[in-house]
């Protein structure tokens, strides 16, 4: 899919990746370009790359088939797209018409990595947990929670077996109940993620739209150290034929 954007703010960038998971392909404008030590970039209006960020890992994604990664430049607040390693920018002017696409594939894993990790903490909640740290990096996968020093069951193997299986079977039910995945701005000014009435939480990344997307979600035997709860998972997105 193509879509040409060509009645935006002069200067402002869209974050794409944040209004459409699924948006593969995008005709928009470069509005601004640069240098960081000695590297080019170029941001373009229509941002279609999901930076690094949030546990998440950055979109694979192309400028005018040159391949790309995208970073958030910090004092511009924009996010920019730098060539791949080995390979240069095509000479590019502020308000040129480009072509932006993304890996769909690597995105589509990305999202349900992601909203598979949401699942995981909301979960974990209901186990009176708190989160303290996450990462969704395909086979890096994982929620760490504070452990409260009153629960029991994570002091031995057989006991932590049982609290994985709760949270096997919730994650199951979830994913079967087909819970809408959706998103909002806060006043503030704020996104927030919600997994239905289930869960929410503040959040910068990428989604699926709700979670009869995700498959093979599985959660591996959780581990306690320096009263930290790690539960490891997996999860991909449905095939869409």
């Amino acid at each position: 899919m193509v879509h040409s954007i060509a009645t935006v703010r002069e200067g402002a960038q869209i974050s794409a990746y944040l209004d459409d998971t699924y948006l593969e392909q995008v005709d928009t404008r470069v509005i601004a370009v640069g240098e960081k030590d000695g590297t080019p970039w170029a941001a373009v209006e229509h941002c279609l790359f999901h930076p690094q960020g949030g546990g998440q890992p950055a979109d694979r994604g192309w400028l005018q088939d040159v391949e790309v990664v995208p970073v958030r430049e910090r004092e511009s607040g924009l996010v920019v797209a730098t060539a791949a390693a080995g390979g240069g920018l095509p000479e590019l002017a502020v308000g040129e018409w480009v072509r932006a696409r993304i890996d769909l594939e690597a995105r589509l894993l990305h999202a349900a990595l992601h909203t598979a990790g949401h699942l995981v903490e909301a979960v974990g909640r209901t186990q009176g947990w708190e989160m303290v740290g996450s990462i969704h990096f395909p086979g890096q996968a994982r929620i760490e929670f504070q452990a409260p020093p009153s629960d029991a069951r994570l002091a031995d193997p057989e006991g932590r077996e049982e609290v994985t299986a709760v949270l096997r079977a919730a994650v199951a039910a979830a994913v079967a109940d087909d819970l809408p995945v959706s998103a909002r701005y806060l006043p503030d000014g704020r996104r927030e993620v919600h997994l239905d009435a289930l869960h929410s939480a503040p959040c910068g990344g990428t989604h699926v739209r709700s979670l009869g997307d995700l498959t093979d979600v599985a959660l591996s035997t959780l581990k306690v150290k320096k009263g930290r709860i790690r539960v490891s998972y997996t999860a991909t997105h449905r095939s869409r034929r």
